[in-house]
């Protein structure tokens, strides 16, 4: 290192130490010149960092992110000149998981960028409630994890959208967990089936003798967040008359119980969900445009299950161990193979009912494929094939090793560079197939 540039190394890197997060300094060329003891710790462990390549240690890479059909920051940061964040998925000693990346670049004297600093803020979930974690490695999955991660820290309101069965009220758990909110209640309207008087009472509660069977104050959903975050799930379901009210509330940040000539303050943090297209109610006046404006200035879009395939293996498993706590049980390679070949109209919901009775129908420690099928009225996609040979069937070779490579990528939990060696084939040619699959699979749809 007899380039001028590396001699203001020493002080750069004594400030790693200040950062809590895992932090990083590194050159052009992608290697590690100082790393602080957080980042040891959780990416490292007893390894030798400098010199090595960032994409190596976090990804387990032989190449960069950008080569390796992932978002790369410091190419973003070399060709913006500005800060950059992602989130990527990193491999650490408690496995792959998802890390905020968030690059800086360090300029020399001319304004040259010479060196970055990478902070990394692994985003984790709340060990309290390991059996409500949302799980996934698809970049679909990935993409709405990062707009989650932007928005959890703020207190804007979020509209949460998606088809039933994709996991909203867990997105809206996140989003609470992860902000400054967590320590307050996290309260559930379900706004599905409420008239408008219901409605009214179970939100903004009701004094004694408001009405016919009133015989004692009841505190309304709204106080009962108090401090923390409401949840409004079916947003697209309230009644017309009643989004008038809630939109005084969002506006004036205050309401009346039922009954109650006393208007009170309103501390809550706003998140909605649907599965209903808003903006065409909108456009047919049955949502109130205004309504929809004051709740959905950071809108995020959950994939649903066939657009994420790639986890569904992951999700199987996960959802595995909930159901067959007293008796773990596996999957075999064919029920994975059925489990991925099938469309999912209910998405994770529906997983999870074809898993739960099939442990209630696996006597054994496999789960296989006639333990999954709910009867003759099986729903596996068209046009994709369950198993990779049935009897004498024979099969083009190139048709075969792409259904062999799209099961296998999917179910397979580690690093690319290791699925690449067991493979037999270098970690580029790889890259290179999975390219032409995911190209391939984007013309069937068509």
């Amino acid at each position: 290192m007899s380039d001028p540039h590396y001699q203001s190394l020493p002080a750069i890197s004594s400030l790693l130490d200040a950062i809590t997060a895992p932090a990083i300094l590194m050159d052009r060329n992608y290697q590690i010149c100082a790393a602080n003891e957080a980042y040891r710790r959780t990416f490292s462990a007893d390894q030798a960092l400098l010199s090595r390549h960032c994409y190596e240690v976090s990804h387990g890479y032989r190449v960069p992110c950008d080569q390796a059909g992932e978002t790369c920051p410091l190419k973003h940061c070399i060709d913006s000149g500005q800060r950059q964040r992602i989130l990527h998925i990193h491999n650490t000693p408690n496995g792959r998981e998802h890390v905020d990346v968030e690059l800086n670049p360090i300029r020399d004297e001319e304004g040259e960028i010479r060196f970055f600093v990478e902070v990394m803020h692994p985003v984790g979930h709340d060990d309290r409630n390991l059996d409500r974690h949302m799980i996934g490695y698809s970049p679909a999955y990935t993409h709405m994890l990062e707009l989650l991660s932007r928005a959890a820290p703020s207190d804007i309101s979020v509209l949460l959208l998606g088809d039933s069965g994709t996991g909203k009220e867990l997105a809206a758990q996140y989003l609470h967990s992860h902000s400054p909110r967590a320590g307050a209640p996290f309260v559930t309207v379900e706004c599905s089936g409420l008239t408008e008087s219901l409605f009214e009472s179970e939100l903004f509660g009701h004094e004694k003798g408001a009405f016919t069977g009133a015989t004692h104050r009841k505190p309304g959903l709204v106080e009962a967040a108090r401090g923390g975050t409401l949840f409004l799930d079916e947003v697209g379901d309230i009644p017309l008359g009643m989004q008038v009210k809630l939109l005084r509330l969002i506006e004036s940040g205050s309401y009346r119980p039922v009954g109650s000539v006393t208007p009170r303050q309103a501390d809550f943090r706003l998140i909605c969900a649907t599965h209903r297209d808003l903006e065409e109610m909108v456009a047919s006046d049955t949502f109130r445009k205004d309504l929809f404006y004051r709740i959905s200035p950071f809108p995020v879009h959950l994939p649903s299950l066939n657009e994420r395939p790639e986890d569904i293996i992951p999700l199987a498993t996960h959802l595995l161990e909930q159901l067959s706590t007293q008796r773990p049980l596996q999957l075999s390679d064919a029920a994975c193979d059925w489990l991925i070949s099938r469309a999912y109209p209910g998405n994770i919901r529906e997983l999870r009912n074809l898993l739960e009775r099939a442990s209630l129908l696996c006597d054994g420690m496999l789960i296989e494929p006639e333990h999954l099928q709910p009867g003759r009225g099986d729903s596996v996609a068209a046009g994709k094939t369950p198993a990779l040979l049935s009897g004498e069937e024979i099969l083009p070779l190139a048709d075969l090793e792409n259904t062999y490579l799209s099961r296998i990528s999917r179910a397979y939990t580690g690093d690319n560079n290791t699925l690449a060696q067991k493979l037999g084939v270098s970690e580029r040619t790889l890259y290179r197939k999975l390219k032409q699959l995911r190209e391939k699979d984007s013309e069937d749809d068509f």
